[in-house]
């Protein structure tokens, strides 16, 4: 991969798709291929085969995906499992038909299960039950780890499925119906302060423990797998073993302590109440990045600087 290499950044627009485009532009790659959904429709096979035909792209990032929170999921399991499974199918299909040398598949760690061990390694996939409020989702990205492997075995190809933890940044859905913890956080300290509120209500206890991940920082450990040197890349594409690798920071902090980095950054004084009668969810989720950090990577941004950088995308996208 040099820097006129053809990359195609599939789902640019959303928040990891366009942090990929801010990395490989700030890196210098002059020759990115984007489409819109009106552009092309990745659900439509017969339209992306012909995509690939005509710009035989060299790199793939798969970063299309239809996402949501819990409320989406539980309101539409058949649309999460069936666009993401042919959004997958219909690139990986044509991709190995253009002969498209690296692809990098990004997953979610809702793929591992619900109650495994922490931190989370990558040996953890498949070892039991997953959270039943986005398992459709989750296994639609099961099946594109899967996919990329299976293309890996059969025709040799060298594609990688990174998984990467809780995002955040510019760019995040902070519809307080159906975002993440954190972007709805923000949110609500936002308006809590703009209106004087004396208290903020969160849910539960305050002590589920998370890791959140600046997607600038992700974007950067697509790239920097993407060119890994053959020898490094092709360890973690052998088709002997899942092509699976963990992107994260490997630390952890309380919901409360979220919270209070929140409020800190926004500038909400007030006080926080627990909602103990709303669920906790999972106690604790934080990826083992041991992988990761061993070939040269590590996540730059840290929590507070991360939030600081992405208030001021909140603030102008909720002018």
């Amino acid at each position: 991969m040099n820097k006129q290499s053809k990359i195609y950044i599939a789902g640019h627009r959303g928040l990891a798709g366009s942090a990929i485009v801010r990395e490989l532009q700030r890196q210098g790659y002059a020759n990115l291929v984007t489409r819109t959904h009106a552009e092309l429709d990745l659900e439509d096979a017969v339209a992306t085969q012909k995509f690939f035909e005509q710009q035989r792209p060299e790199v793939v990032f798969l970063a299309a995906a239809k996402v949501g929170g819990i409320h989406a999921n539980n309101t539409y399991p058949v649309d999460f499992l069936m666009s993401n499974l042919l959004i997958e199918a219909n690139i990986c299909r044509a991709a190995h038909h253009a002969q498209v040398k690296r692809l990098v598949f990004l997953g979610s760690s809702c793929i591992y299960p619900r109650d495994c061990p922490q931190p989370i390694k990558e040996e953890y996939l498949l070892t039991g039950p997953l959270e039943a409020t986005n398992r459709p989702y989750a296994l639609a990205k099961i099946a594109g780890i899967e996919m990329c492997w299976s293309y890996n075995r059969q025709y040799g190809t060298k594609w990688l499925a990174a998984m990467p933890t809780n995002l955040y940044g510019p760019g995040d859905n902070y519809d307080l119906n159906n975002s993440h913890v954190l972007p709805a956080l923000i949110r609500k300290m936002h308006e809590a302060k703009n209106s004087d509120a004396k208290e903020v209500v969160l849910w539960g206890s305050g002590t589920p423990k998370r890791e959140f991940l600046y997607v600038d920082d992700l974007a950067n450990a697509l790239v920097f797998l993407a060119t890994l040197d053959d020898e490094r890349y092709n360890i973690l594409t052998t088709p002997s073993q899942c092509p699976l690798i963990n992107v994260g920071t490997g630390t952890d902090l309380t919901i409360r302590e979220l919270a209070e980095t929140v409020a800190g950054v926004v500038g909400y004084k007030g006080r926080f109440v627990q909602d103990t009668s709303k669920p906790d969810g999972t106690m604790r989720k934080v990826m083992d990045v041991s992988r990761i950090q061993k070939l040269g990577w590590k996540a730059k941004t840290g929590l507070k600087e991360g939030i600081a950088l992405t208030y001021p995308s909140f603030i102008e996208s909720h002018a």
